[in-house]
């Protein structure tokens, strides 16, 4: 399998990963409350364990695979999550890599793919896994569209040379039927402008809606000189949105009311380019009501009939697993 030279690091275990022998008596020490078995025969802290978000929880999952086994190649959520890619809530299993001549199944969490086909694998520092385009048409194949557009998103702003034209004549290319058709939706429209999840995750649920397509990332310059960038904008209709993902308002990136305060100062100024501003987070958009009603009181059409299939299968796969953050909100 061809290696890419890219500079990227595997995004490291976000918790101390102990094997057996480091160990004296484990399984007392789980009997205790000391520790939780992460993969067979690699523990780590129980406190710390519990402690983490569902996404880097996963993380370590993937970490303690590749401790018990180090030849291994992540594949599918476990490579997005080694390459900083959005993980949606803790999907348990971890995928990996074998060659045709390999067994596929699923044993002990782990569930083996195997393949025909030459994939292009990336070195991300001293672990090998499938490259960010092998990773995007994986999961577009195997995962939910609005899943597949967000990690096929993420994939093309980790690599450059990446574009939906690339993913799609790689869709196209396997060997294997499976998933082909499903995949073209979310990698025809990949695109490194939708700058987080909740952007990509917007874009379709506002396609799925029936409503007109914003443009993304449009930069206005206010009368005080300053360049302020809105995620979407609908320049026929003078109105621009902003996916917020809940997260610059709870504290984590400083204090709330100056991030509020914030906010307010960069909409005044865009409303000198634009008649309103729409804000929305991760509930508003994985439930879709909201975001529907939302957007028509703003004075969007619908233009097309709603796919209401794509959404209620939408809000089932991501209404309760929103993903990490991929960037730190502007």
């Amino acid at each position: 399998m061809p290696l890419l030279a890219l500079p990227i690091q595997a995004r490291p275990s976000p918790v101390m990963l102990l094997r057996s022998d480091e160990v004296p008596h484990p399984e007392r020490a789980v009997a205790r409350g000391d520790l939780v078995k992460v993969q067979r025969g690699v523990y780590a802290p129980f406190e710390k364990w519990h402690a983490l978000a569902p996404w880097t929880r996963y993380l370590a999952r993937v970490h303690a695979t590749l401790l018990a086994r180090p030849d291994a190649i992540p594949s599918h959520e476990s490579a997005a999550a080694l390459l900083g890619g959005p993980v949606f809530g803790d999907p348990v299993i971890v995928h990996v890599l074998a060659p045709a001549s390999g067994e596929s199944g699923l044993v002990s969490g782990v569930r083996t793919h195997t393949t025909r086909d030459d994939r292009g694998l990336l070195m991300a520092g001293s672990i090998a896994v499938t490259s960010p385009a092998e990773t995007a048409v994986d999961l577009a194949r195997s995962r939910h569209p609005a899943i597949g557009l967000a990690v096929a998103d993420a994939m093309l702003r980790l690599d450059a040379d990446l574009s939906s034209d690339v993913l799609t004549e790689m869709n196209e290319k396997r060997s294997s039927r499976r998933g082909r058709d499903i995949a073209r939706w979310a990698l025809s429209r990949a695109t490194a402008l939708a700058e987080s999840s909740i952007e990509s995750v917007s874009r379709a649920v506002i396609e799925w809606l029936g409503l007109p397509a914003p443009e993304l990332q449009v930069s206005f310059r206010a009368s005080t000189g300053e360049i302020d960038r809105g995620d979407f904008v609908w320049e026929r209709y003078s109105l621009g949105g902003e996916a917020d993902g809940d997260l610059k308002f709870d504290g984590r990136y400083g204090d709330p009311a100056a991030a509020l305060k914030n906010q307010r100062a960069r909409d005044a100024r865009l409303r000198e380019n634009l008649d309103a501003i729409a804000h929305w987070g991760w509930t508003d958009a994985t439930t879709f009501t909201p975001l529907r009603s939302l957007l028509h009181g703003m004075g969007l059409p619908v233009i097309a009939p709603e796919n209401v299939s794509a959404l209620t299968s939408m809000r089932r796969a991501l209404m309760a697993r929103p993903p990490h953050a991929t960037r730190k909100p502007d």
